[in-house]
């Protein structure tokens, strides 16, 4: 049976925590259990796969990437354009690597099945495709790195159980699959960076799961409430389906979970919601745009309030389609600070959106950052101001009208 097909008691969740928590013997499931090619890509791997791809391209988004104290935060449509490529390319690397367990087999003495090798490459990805989300917070993507190797010992475990490898022969065939996964992530991470580089259009490039307890799954400090990953995973099934469907098949956007199309909302309409000032200082820019790729649009309108030597960038974001899998991100319970001798920098979430804020008092810089309503983006950067001026600027742009729009 597929999750799809023939749901298990606990559905995709209750795979997701047997393959995680309890590999060996869900392993044995898996082994004798009927599935098809479609089942294990449209009601597993297409759901989760999207999990990184999305809380990289929300990360990117809210956080920007950056190193030595400097932020990037990347145009809207590159980080789209990254984002939908990493996910398909990433869905054809199970596949291939599904080809080359089965065949491989023969060579270790294993029984040739391509639909078991798809299993285990599929299952066995669970790990990193579930850590993933962690890298919506880029100070916590080594814990996504964790994920992937977990899933290595997974796909260990389930070698000699699905493809009935003898034991003497099990480390030299799973040595030569990690091989082949490596040469796979190079590959996909190279053609995704080219590609991204596209889609930049030329801008410049700036603890293993341990536990469970009440349906959360803790990886290190952090835990991850699978109740909450399931509440929303109907409505990320349809968003993923339609992100992996042919570029033909997808017209106005996707449907959410009640059946109702999510489309950005009009770039000029996000415009309005910019104040005339904020912080203080007077608008001296105003701009905005929008984007799409494979059924996931967006748009954003950016402000720029400056005086002086003050200047505060005020920037709103529809993520749209991708809010589908927002939902995902805020099952990630996650509270971190750092502090320096100069500033700090820390992530929350308060009133159920997620926060992020950080500030540098020897440059007199930083941002301040709010999800709402899993779906829109609102951040302020700022120089030759106070926090407070940037927690006052993303107030303005008025969280609850967001909400409103996101429920129209």
């Amino acid at each position: 049976m597929t999750v799809v097909e023939q749901p298990k008691p606990g559905g995709l969740v209750g795979r997701v925590q047997a393959i995680l928590l309890r590999p060996k013997t869900e392993w044995d499931v898996i082994d004798t259990e009927p599935a098809t090619v479609q089942g294990l890509y449209t009601g597993y791997a297409c759901i989760l796969a999207a999990i990184p791809a999305i809380a990289g391209f929300i990360g990117m988004q809210v956080f920007g990437v950056g190193a030595f104290g400097i932020t990037y935060r990347p145009p809207l449509i590159g980080s789209l354009v990254q984002a939908v490529i990493g996910y398909v390319l990433s869905l054809v690397m199970v596949f291939i690597l599904a080809l080359v367990i089965d065949g491989l087999a023969p060579s270790f003495g294993s029984q040739k099945d391509r639909l078991q090798a798809l299993k285990l490459a599929v299952y066995s990805s669970t790990a990193g495709w579930i850590a993933g989300i962690f890298t919506i917070i880029p100070m916590l993507g080594i814990l996504a790195a964790l994920g992937g190797l977990y899933g290595l010992y997974i796909l260990y475990l389930g070698l000699p159980k699905l493809m009935k490898t003898p034991q003497d022969k099990v480390i030299g065939y799973f040595v030569v699959s990690i091989l082949v996964a490596i040469v796979l992530f190079v590959v996909v991470a190279a053609v995704t960076a080219a590609v991204s580089r596209l889609g930049f259009m030329g801008a410049p490039a700036p603890g293993i799961v341990t536990s469970q307890n009440g349906g959360t799954l803790r990886v290190g400090n952090s835990t991850v409430d699978l109740g909450r990953l399931q509440a929303s995973a109907a409505t990320a099934a349809t968003a993923a389906a339609v992100v992996g469907a042919s570029a033909n098949a997808v017209q106005a956007g996707v449907r959410a979970g009640n059946g109702k199309v999510v489309a950005a909302v009009d770039p000029e309409r996000l415009k309005t919601l910019l104040p005339n000032t904020a912080g203080g200082l007077p608008r001296t820019a105003l701009s905005a745009q929008s984007a799409g790729a494979a059924g996931i649009s967006g748009s954003s309108a950016e402000a720029v309030y400056a005086k002086d030597a003050a200047r505060i960038t005020l920037t709103v974001t529809d993520l749209a389609a991708a809010g589908a899998f927002a939902g995902m991100a805020s099952a990630l319970n996650v509270k971190s600070s750092q502090e320096t001798t100069t500033g700090y920098e820390k992530t929350d979430t308060i009133g159920g959106r997620l926060t992020t804020e950080k500030w540098d008092r020897s440059s007199n810089s930083g941002a301040f950052g709010v999800l709402v309503a899993n779906r829109f983006m609102v951040q302020a950067q700022g120089s030759g101001t106070t926090i407070d001026a940037l927690k006052s600027a993303v107030a303005a742009v008025g969280p609850d009208r967001l909400e409103g729009l996101a429920r129209a």
